[in-house]
């Protein structure tokens, strides 16, 4: 039981990985630089500054794309900030092997400070706010005027702050933070999301004026993309 158990954590910490960073040459590696060409084109008109990233429900891969595209924003130079606000079930202190002891709810109900809640990652120019201690409201928090107020201060530092945010159909979190932010970027898995929930997560940010820059499909088995071998090699 024990040996099933250590596999199951093995695999789930190999699936948190930040591949953009630990294997830069690899060709999903190469996907999320596609994916930061594409976000910079779709924001053309504006500059992207505050980026929200969701899913429309758990076990899709919002937060591992959440990391890994504020690792490939940090290689460009750009100053990156990734917020973890998934103050429900956070995951990106995990992905990163950071503590959890103080971060966004710190802030958001005046204990802390900006610097004090943000973290150093062995990815150059990437810094990460972690969620802090789970709070007991926390769509409230994150339509608080003190969230405001954070994104207000972080872009004076940063040149890009990623949101990694719950699921858009488990909780309103998404929704409440989708309206302040410059684009959303909604994730589904392949032979997982089902089309109708997809959809569903999309008509509730739209009704949220969220502005919605893209869908990325994760997951996607190998052999429909075996050409970005080639190009990765």
């Amino acid at each position: 039981m024990a040996r099933k158990k250590n596999k199951k954590n093995d695999l789930l910490m190999k699936a948190r990985k930040i591949i953009a960073n630990d294997n830069p040459k690899s060709p999903i590696a190469e996907q999320y630089r596609t994916v930061r060409a594409n976000l910079q084109f779709a924001s053309v008109d504006h500059e992207l500054n505050t980026l929200l990233v969701t899913s429309s429900g758990p076990a899709e891969g919002k937060s591992m794309t959440a990391g890994n595209i504020a690792a490939v924003f940090a290689q460009q130079g750009k100053r990156v900030l990734l917020i973890d606000a998934d103050l429900r079930k956070p995951t990106v202190h995990h992905s990163f092997r950071l503590n959890n002891t103080k971060g966004l709810s710190n802030f958001l109900v005046g204990k802390e400070v900006l610097k004090a809640t943000t973290q150093n990652t062995n990815v150059e120019n990437l810094e990460v706010m972690t969620s802090g201690p789970i709070p007991p409201n926390p769509s409230e928090l994150l339509g608080s005027k003190a969230m405001s107020k954070l994104i207000l201060e972080a872009r004076q530092t940063y040149d890009l702050l990623v949101f990694d945010t719950p699921p858009v159909l488990a909780v309103s979190d998404s929704q409440v933070l989708a309206s302040e932010v410059d684009g959303v970027m909604l994730v589904v898995r392949s032979g997982h999301t089902d089309n109708s929930s997809a959809e569903r997560a999309k008509e509730l940010l739209e009704q949220s004026k969220a502005n919605i820059l893209g869908v990325v499909l994760n997951d996607q088995e190998k052999k429909n993309s075996n050409y970005y071998y080639y190009y990765g090699n």
